[in-house]
């Protein structure tokens, strides 16, 4: 069959990894056998990307999204208020409802905190339904429910790497209904200019293009700076793309200025290492980061060695500094350096080796834009989602 119109629901606007990672899957469908629309919850970057490849996007402010989180006390918090927040989102789900029965042959959840929508909607309208799984949920009794509900919602599932799949499997998602494809990388070898804020001094630069929060671990940016301050080394400029607004509950220095709405920026100038960081904030282009730096660190508290940033920066041509198991991206000593758990005074030491050799930091480089040119082949990887959406609407 032919012409299949796919509906994909995103919940970022091009604000995060799941939403570059579905434009660039979109971006290289191989053929008009897939015809896809892109509704955005959030108006952003993403719209004129969109625009530029000729993919109808829209945006629709009053799509519900939640997931399950680690405490008790925060799911009841998060669930409570989409509850009551449910009645504003009334003319979506009817607008989505219409949309799904009169014009679309399949609708794609770009994440699975749309899991209550797609519960919703299946009880409303027979077309198939597929959902991407993109974060490693913690369990608890929340994410068992939320694992439930999506194996009776939706038709077949599509996890980025064996880790999302493993995890959401455990937690009693129905192991018959996905399969494992790897975001789409941009070609590693295509030039990207600099971003204008990053000077071309000698320093070696490190980049980081996480929004900041306690998992993501971007704090311990700082930390590594201070010991490698105290080494005498400041000759490394820390180049910090995304939100650096402190949030959530914090331990220490960083609570005491997370409570007068401080920054990471006021963290590192409380440190006595500011003028090792620049702070760009949201960059709508991450690639342009990319290409002022010489490696990314990604110092995540959940070892997941294998976010959007750190596939960019490899697909780039830069080694990646990381901590965690997962070593089908980040291999010690081949596409970078992978630390089976976090010590500040390893990654200073890591960092420091490569500043002082820059073959090294070429080789690597090199390896890494060769390994995600064969993994995240756009596509190789556009092709198997347009497969799957073609299976689904036959079965």
């Amino acid at each position: 069959m032919s012409g299949k119109h796919v509906l994909c629901l995103d919940i970022e606007g091009g604000y995060g990894g799941s939403s570059r990672s579905l434009f660039q899957s979109l971006a290289h469908l191989p053929d008009k056998s897939i015809q896809p629309e892109v509704w955005c919850r959030r108006s952003g970057p993403i719209q004129s990307l969109y625009e530029n490849i000729g993919i109808p996007c829209a945006i629709t402010p009053n799509m519900p999204h939640v997931s399950a989180l680690p405490r008790i006390s925060r799911n009841l918090y998060v669930f409570g208020r989409h509850t009551l927040k449910h009645p504003n989102s009334r003319m979506f789900r009817q607008l989505l409802r219409k949309a799904a029965e009169e014009h679309f042959h399949v609708i794609h959840f770009n994440h699975e905190g749309l899991f209550l929508l797609a519960q919703w909607l299946r009880s409303r309208t027979q077309i198939p339904f597929t959902m991407h799984f993109r974060t490693n949920i913690i369990p608890s009794l929340f994410s068992y429910w939320q694992a439930r509900v999506v194996s009776r919602s939706i038709d077949h599932a599509i996890f980025i790497t064996e880790n999302e799949q493993k995890t959401w499997q455990s937690l009693g998602l129905n192991n018959k209904l996905g399969d494992v494809i790897y975001n789409v990388v941009e070609d590693w070898q295509k030039a990207t200019i600099s971003h204008s804020k990053i000077p071309s001094d000698s320093r070696f630069k490190i980049a980081s293009l996480s929004n900041y929060t306690w998992a993501r671990g971007v704090d311990r940016l700082v930390e590594t700076a201070v010991v490698l301050a105290k080494r005498g080394r400041r000759d490394i400029l820390f180049v910090v793309a995304g939100d650096i607004q402190l949030s959530g509950s914090l331990p220490g220095k960083l609570g005491q200025i997370k409570k007068s709405k401080g920054s990471l920026a006021d963290y590192a100038e409380a440190m006595g290492v500011a003028d090792m960081f620049l702070f760009l904030g949201h960059v709508p282009n991450p690639s342009s980061v990319l290409a002022g730096c010489d490696a990314l660190l990604k110092l995540s508290r959940e070892n997941n060695p294998w976010g959007r940033d750190i596939i960019e920066a490899l697909g780039a041509g830069l080694p990646v500094i990381t901590v965690g198991s997962y070593n089908r991206f980040v291999e010690s000593d081949k596409t970078g350096v992978l630390l089976g758990k976090y010590s500040v005074e390893e990654v200073a030491q890591n960092i420091l080796r490569l500043t002082d050799n820059p073959i090294l930091v070429k080789q690597l480089g090199d390896a890494a834009g060769l390994r995600i040119k064969i993994l995240c082949n756009g596509s190789k990887q556009a092709s198997e989602l347009a497969t799957i959406w073609h299976q689904v609407h036959r079965t």
